[in-house]
């Protein structure tokens, strides 16, 4: 599936991976393959849990801006909701970064597993850019809405310890060890009765898919908004040039 990938792990787990290295940017296909991927695995009679993995130094870096800057932002985030409706459950291992969207991806997942040296980030503010991927609805179900508005508009990095204590992730392990400890931790999961855990995950998550699409419908008209602005430009290039932005209000 393109830059995707899905192996058998054991009886009854599946490894899915991302293979844009080092930093396994997102576009409209990547999340189409993901998705595919999610719904091949849930029609299968096998799979019980996924295991999302990517190649290279960094979990995903969300959406790279500079090099997509006319991708469709309704079209990538059609195929988000697909990964919020898949039906069995996810345990994301994030090594290194997990950026902006990509922060956004391992949080449509169950639980994530994460090393010490990984960091979260919700950057987008300081690109002059409105949050995306369904953050609006992730994010303070996992944090609480405090610590979600400081992450927001602070858009600074959380390393693993401090990840930890806030519910960025669900388990730190030695980096080294970090697929290994998602493989195990997916097996536990499909060592459950899978109907009943294919049940409780349902009425666990009631209401979730309509949340991130409307979520994500109000995301979408905001970054289109605001993608136009100087002060978008600005953070982009800022970024690029890796220095502080100067933002003018415009």
């Amino acid at each position: 599936m393109g830059d995707v990938t899905a192996e058998r792990h054991g009886g009854h787990v599946a490894v899915v991976t991302l293979h844009r290295p080092p930093n396994n940017f997102f576009d409209t296909s990547l999340l189409s393959d993901l998705a595919d991927a999610y719904e091949e695995l849930g029609r299968s009679d096998w799979c019980r849990a996924i295991v999302l993995a990517s190649e290279g130094r960094h979990f995903c870096a969300g959406l790279d801006f500079a090099g997509n800057a006319g991708q469709a932002i309704a079209e990538l985030y059609g195929h988000a909701v697909r990964l919020f409706a898949a039906p069995l459950p996810v345990v994301a291992a994030v090594q290194g970064g997990a950026i902006g969207g990509g922060c956004g991806l391992a949080l449509s997942a169950d639980f994530r597993l994460a090393a010490t040296r990984s960091r979260f980030s919700v950057n987008f503010s300081r690109l002059g850019f409105h949050h995306g991927f369904a953050l609006t609805v992730t994010l303070p179900a996992v944090v609480g809405r405090q610590a979600a508005a400081d992450l927001l508009f602070t858009g600074r990095r959380v390393a693993g310890p401090e990840a930890l204590a806030l519910g960025l992730c669900d388990q730190l392990v030695p980096e080294d060890d970090l697929l290994v400890a998602a493989m195990a931790y997916a097996e536990s999961i499909a060592g459950s009765g899978p109907l009943a855990v294919r049940s409780i995950r349902s009425t666990m998550r009631q209401g979730l898919v309509e949340q991130v699409r409307l979520a994500l419908a109000h995301e979408a008209a905001e970054q289109e908004r605001l993608r136009h602005t100087a002060d978008f430009a600005e953070g982009v290039r800022a970024s690029l040039e890796r220095r502080e932005p100067r933002f003018a209000g415009s």
